[in-house]
């Protein structure tokens, strides 16, 4: 994507994932509202009071606390039945090594330590759960407000990236799989320039492009009031998805030939990055490498090889020459260019399935998301283990973080895009229904700090890009 008045365009092949076309809402029997607790009329709502809104969000939350709370008995009786396997092999062991049996306080002595090391692992169960759960309730309490405000429609074939410009103009930039790349003006949603230049489906010409653009940008036009909580979600279907087959770029200008073209990979280029400077970019491929460019004389630099199996991305540090590539071999590595004579790496092994982004934060933090559905925040001076982990139901692709308000953008394969901060706690879902939001899955976020209309943009398989408002109160940002 563009910067320093350049653009490097990247996009990658589809999935093969089934999607689903339709979203239900899930309805909570009258069996699971016994268990509750609950009067049957405040739940069922004739005579209640409660906005069917909050009563479903309470019904929820009531049947999570119930079954974490089944979970821990199960684990409760499984440390108990270690407790009592424990106990029994201590007084074997003890008539093995004296060749008589262990006085009984010598017994009870070990037994005591080990029951105390179990019972200790059983409160910290405990603890996690109920922090879980805690969390659930703060969500309902303070709710950011994510507001739509611009869709970006144009492209014929979906979108597997999005990303801002970081220098004047500020425009909006998309890479799609129908081969080209296009610049947009955030206010109006109008193209602005088309990119044409690659041969192969997303970058399966093996290359990576640079080229230059020229833009002038249009007068904005008012923005009608679309707000709506961040957790408001609306069954919808196909047959609500707006037509798209029209191509809205089609009286933009073209630029067909690039300014570079950077070829040494063998395989899909699938991500691209400025490192700090401009002068040097990287790349990531599905050769299971990624390689370093002087961007003038178009010379490789460096090729970057470890990971096992193809890369996902690729993620420079805004500040310092740091490189973050991760891969479908469940790692991601830290490369080190700050010294040119050393090329520190460092892998990481955290999660359990393929790592689909892993991105950089301002100062020592770095956070990585995965189709294991998780994603984990890292501290750079202790890798060992995440400092927060963040469990969603659905797969998550490439990930943004904003600095300022330090809040991360999850995009799933299950068309929801979600909010949280740098500690695990869940600030907003923002808003999908008949009207609004992606119906396909979402691809990547993308955020845009400095922009007074819109903060945050996403894009996905339905062929468009939307452009955010997101307001965080105050009171979540202090959380």
């Amino acid at each position: 994507m563009p910067t320093e008045s350049g653009s490097c365009s990247t996009s990658r092949q589809a999935k093969q994932k089934r999607k689903s076309h339709s979203l239900s809402i899930r309805r909570t029997n009258s069996s699971e509202q016994e268990r509750t607790g609950l009067p049957r009329d405040m739940l069922e709502g004739q005579d209640s009071k409660l906005p069917s809104s909050v009563r479903s969000t309470l019904l929820e939350l009531f049947g999570q606390i119930e079954r974490e709370f089944e979970n821990l008995y199960i684990e409760n009786l499984e440390l108990r039945r270690e407790i009592d396997t424990l106990n029994e092999r201590l007084a074997a062991e003890g008539q093995a090594i004296d060749g008589a049996e262990l006085s009984k306080g010598q017994l009870k002595t070990k037994a005591s330590h080990s029951t105390s090391q179990l019972s200790q692992k059983l409160k910290t169960t405990y603890k996690a759960s109920t922090s879980k759960i805690v969390s659930s309730f703060k969500t309902t309490t303070s709710r950011a407000v994510c507001q739509l405000v611009k869709e970006y429609i144009g492209h014929r074939d979906g979108i597997w990236d999005v990303s801002v410009a970081r220098t004047q103009p500020v425009v909006l930039g998309t890479a799609s799989a129908d081969h080209t790349a296009l610049l947009w003006s955030i206010e109006t949603g109008r193209s602005l320039v088309k990119y044409t230049g690659h041969v192969g489906s997303a970058s399966g010409d093996q290359t990576a492009h640079i080229w230059r653009y020229a833009v002038q940008l249009p007068t904005p036009q008012p923005v009608a009031d679309t707000s709506v909580s961040g957790e408001e979600e609306v069954e919808c279907s196909d047959k609500d998805e707006p037509d798209l087959d029209g191509d809205a770029s089609s009286d933009c200008p073209t630029i067909r030939v690039p300014l570079t073209s950077l070829k040494s990979h063998q395989g899909v280029v699938i991500a691209a990055d400025w490192l700090v400077g401009g002068k040097q970019a990287v790349t990531a491929s599905w050769d299971r490498t990624a390689n370093l460019y002087d961007v003038e004389t178009s010379e490789l630099v460096h090729s970057l090889t470890g990971h096992d199996q193809e890369l996902t991305h690729c993620c420079t540090h805004p500040t310092q020459r740091l490189v973050v590539t991760s891969s479908r071999d469940t790692t991601f590595r830290l490369w080190d260019f700050r010294d040119p004579s050393i090329h520190s790496v460092n892998v990481f092994q955290g999660h359990t399935d393929t790592v689909t982004s892993a991105v950089f934060t301002v100062g020592d933090n770095v956070v990585s998301g995965s189709d294991d559905r998780t994603v984990k925040v890292w501290d750079l001076k202790n890798m060992r283990s995440p400092i927060a982990t963040i469990r969603t139901d659905s797969a998550i692709n490439r990930i943004n973080v904003c600095v300022g308000q330090k809040i991360i953008a999850l995009p799933h394969d299950n068309r929801q895009v979600r909010l949280f901060d740098m500690s695990g706690v869940r600030l907003a879902r923002l808003p999908r229904s008949s009207r609004q939001g992606h119906r396909r899955m979402v691809c990547c976020s993308a955020w845009s700090e400095d922009h007074p209309i819109c903060n945050l943009f996403t894009c996905g398989f339905d062929r468009q890009a939307i452009g955010w408002n997101i307001n965080i109160p105050a009171l979540l940002q202090e959380k």
